[in-house]
């Protein structure tokens, strides 16, 4: 085939010469050799270059470059012209029609050498009328757009059109919708309508709250009537449920990748609607493209979202372009997002990398040892032969490598280090690898801290003193470790009966500069001096600490105290209560039981206290009487706690006065905002602003109530609603206050 196109090339130079110059074929080139220009308006210039140029070894001279019509004009560099061997020049010829009509003509180019050679180049063109005026009109096709009732949470939709109805262009470059739950679909950005072009646009509604919304529709555009714009409406309605799924993106562009890599870009999820969604699948269509994040079906609640990712890990260069489609059981499904990417030509390359980039063993027992593994990777994109793996450093080693290894792209080698440290200190050495990678040898510190523990305890001996027979008494012990390794106490050795042990498990840890509690008891069985010890067993230098114990019992003191001793309620009104409260306290060396708490008296009563109750020494209990007249008149009473006390019974006096009740109530008014109402309401509250509760349990039909439910000694805030004939209720009404004596 590139043969036959070679002999047609070759016969077409040579009947073009023929034709150009019979006499001198080879002399003079012409380009082109016919100049068509078409179609041109009327008294406008359309232009095309004449490359004249001298193929022969020796200078030619261009005399002259001629048109047979006026209509054909040209211009170019001055002649005569001296063309040297080989040399060009170039020539404008532009065609100016000065009427509707078909021109033809010829150009006459004559050259001098030995003798006058010349050659004509064929030029024709058409004049057309000039374009009428463009005019730039656009028209939508209708007037104003209304939804009626729509569900709150879904979301409707109404066609429209935006038709050009001029001669010339018109772009529109914003389509907006104004209103709450108003917004427009089927723009994406400015376009160009030719004349008579339409664009199909839609209008959508997605009430987020019952009651009417008006709005209005803009379409802005180069047409001389912009902006074009339109009234839209709609009811938002109680919703049904919806199931409604919504992606976070409409596309994802991963842009170049190399051959061999992979990059990842995450999307979400979430479920729009008012019910559950279960999703079902998520598929990846495209050479290179895959999903992450999903395992299987997956149910979302109403609001609920779920993290997605797609991957692009391309195995040849070049552009490519795919979709995502998740199906689910939303009214929407599937679901779609557009996903694009471009694999790059890779070079190979030989990378080995650590994990972790270092190996820390922190503190570490002195003769103990410690391992924690890392690995080797090939990060490269071509194999890695690894020939040697050393570590350096006092007390650090390494393990698994048993002679030369291989690791093709992405794949690991696991080892281990090892810390064995045999003096305190800290040390830090480096673990190096040998191999083929261009980043040979690859190093990576290591670090570590020799430790010994102490042990010091506080306080270094124990001393209860007087102890009551039978009574526990506790002290507590606190373990420092002031050393630089950790403290490990394994045994804990406790005598003679008497003396005891709380809040201590074994073994017992304790960092470096670290503590802990425990507790030790003294229960003195019978009267008289009692002396032991308790005695740790560690890891420290001190690895057997004795701590002293001793104490003494006493004959135990049963003892109750109140406070107060007496109450006064004052005056209450009759029908209303109030509350005091009082301690009671072990005042004595022993534990004491109350087995009964009573009050006597009209209006008395006590409560807030579980029996039987046992008080440690020094414990307190509280428990409160409550004073209810039911009469007018001065009243009085008593509590009275029994227990194993050597005072039992306490008593504790109480007194009060009962007021007859007096009755109040509160008158309201207000002034309509209209004429036409149903009622209103009224509510009332405790603190101003709100919140409030509704007094009236039926719609008032006047404009005044009266309050009878409040209470003396107390401010109220009162507000009003007014309800129209639609059953609607107004905001609330300005806030006013009664003070109640």
């Amino acid at each position: 085939m590139s043969q036959t196109r070679l002999v047609c090339l070759f016969v077409g130079i040579i009947v073009l010469g023929t034709v150009l110059f019979p006499s001198s074929a080879r002399a003079v080139g012409i380009s082109p050799t016919t100049i068509n220009f078409g179609s041109v308006t009327e008294n406008t210039a359309s232009t095309s270059t004449l490359v004249v140029t001298n193929n022969t070894r020796n200078g030619e001279t261009l005399n002259s470059v001629l048109s047979s019509l006026p209509q054909f004009a040209i211009s170019g560099p001055a002649l005569p012209l001296y063309l040297p061997a080989h040399a060009s020049a170039s020539f404008q010829v532009a065609f100016r029609p000065n009427s509707v009509a078909t021109f033809s003509g010829s150009l006459t180019i004559a050259t001098t050498q030995k003798g006058t050679q010349t050659a004509t180049v064929a030029v024709s063109g058409t004049g057309m009328a000039p374009a009428l005026a463009q005019t730039y009109v656009l028209s939508l096709n209708t007037g104003g757009l209304g939804f009626g009732n729509q569900a709150v949470g879904t979301t409707g939709s109404l066609p429209f059109v935006a038709t050009n109805k001029g001669t010339g262009s018109v772009t529109i470059s914003q389509v907006t919708a104004t209103g709450p739950g108003f917004s427009i679909g089927g723009f994406s950005g400015a376009i160009t309508l030719a004349s008579g072009q339409s664009l199909s646009l839609v209008i959508r509604f997605a009430p987020t709250a019952t009651g009417s919304v008006s709005g209005r529709v803009s379409v802005v555009s180069t047409a001389t009537n912009s902006p074009e714009t339109f009234p839209v409406s709609g009811t938002g309605t109680p919703s049904a449920q919806t199931y409604l799924l919504s992606l976070s993106t409409g596309s994802l562009g991963f842009g170049n990748q190399a051959v061999g890599t992979a990059g990842t870009l995450p999307f979400t999820a979430t479920n729009k609607g008012t019910g559950s969604v279960s999703i079902s699948q998520v598929t990846a269509a495209g050479p290179g493209f895959s999903i992450s994040g999903f395992s299987g079906a997956a149910t979302l609640a109403p609001g609920q979202s779920l993290s997605l990712a797609v991957n692009f890990a391309p195995t040849a260069a070049g552009s490519v372009s795919g979709s995502v489609t998740v199906v689910s059981t939303a009214t929407n499904s599937p679901a779609t997002i557009q996903v694009s990417g471009t694999g790059t030509a890779t070079t190979q390359t030989y990378q080995l990398s650590f994990n972790p980039a270092a190996i820390a063993f922190g503190n570490q027992p002195v003769y103990g040892s410690n391992s924690l593994p890392f690995t080797l990777t090939n990060t490269g994109t071509g194999s890695v032969s690894i020939s040697q793996v050393t570590i350096t450093g006092s007390g650090f080693s390494v393990s698994g490598f048993s002679g030369a290894a291989t690791l093709a792209v992405g794949q690991s080698l696991s080892l281990t280090a090892s810390f064995a440290p045999t003096a305190t200190g800290s040390v830090s050495g480096s673990l190096s690898v040998v191999s083929t990678a261009t980043n040979s040898p690859a190093t990576i510190p290591v670090s570590g801290t020799g430790t010994k523990p102490m042990i010091s305890v506080i306080p270094s001996s124990v001393a209860f003193g007087n102890v009551a027979v039978g009574v526990a008494n506790t002290q507590t012990i606190t373990v420092q470790n002031p050393g630089s390794g950790t403290l490990n106490v394994t045994q804990a050795s406790l005598s003679p009966t008497g003396f005891s042990l709380s809040g201590l498990t074994l073994p017992l840890s304790v960092a470096p500069g670290g503590s802990a509690s425990f507790n030790v008891g003294f229960t003195p069985a019978s009267a008289g001096s009692l002396s032991g010890s308790l005695t740790l067993t560690n890891n420290a230098t001190n690895p057997a600490l004795s701590i002293s114990l001793s104490g003494s019992g006493i004959a135990s003191a049963l003892q109750l105290s109140v406070n107060p001793t007496s109450l006064s309620f004052g005056s209450l009104t009759t029908g209303t209560s109030a509350t005091r409260s009082f301690t009671v306290t072990n005042t004595g060396n022993s534990s004491v039981s109350i087995s009964q708490v009573s009050a006597s008296g009209t209006g008395f009563s006590v409560n807030g206290i579980t029996l039987p109750l046992s008080l440690a020494v020094g414990q307190s209990t509280s428990f409160t009487a409550t004073f209810a007249p039911a009469s007018a008149g001065s009243l009085s009473g008593s509590v009275t706690v029994v227990s194993n006390a050597t005072n039992s019974p306490l008593v504790i006096a109480l007194s009060g006065t009962g007021a007859t009740a007096v009755s109040h109530t509160v008158s309201l008014s207000w002034t309509p905002s209209s004429s036409t109402y149903s009622g209103f309401n009224v509510y009332r509250g405790t603190s101003s602003g709100g919140p409030y509760s509704r007094v009236d349990t039926s719609m008032i039909p006047s404009t005044s109530y009266l309050d009878a439910g409040v209470s003396s000694g107390q401010t109220y805030y009162y507000v009003a609603t007014e309800v129209d004939t639609t059953g609607t209720e107004s905001g609330y009404s300005g806030e006013v206050s009664a003070v109640i004596p």
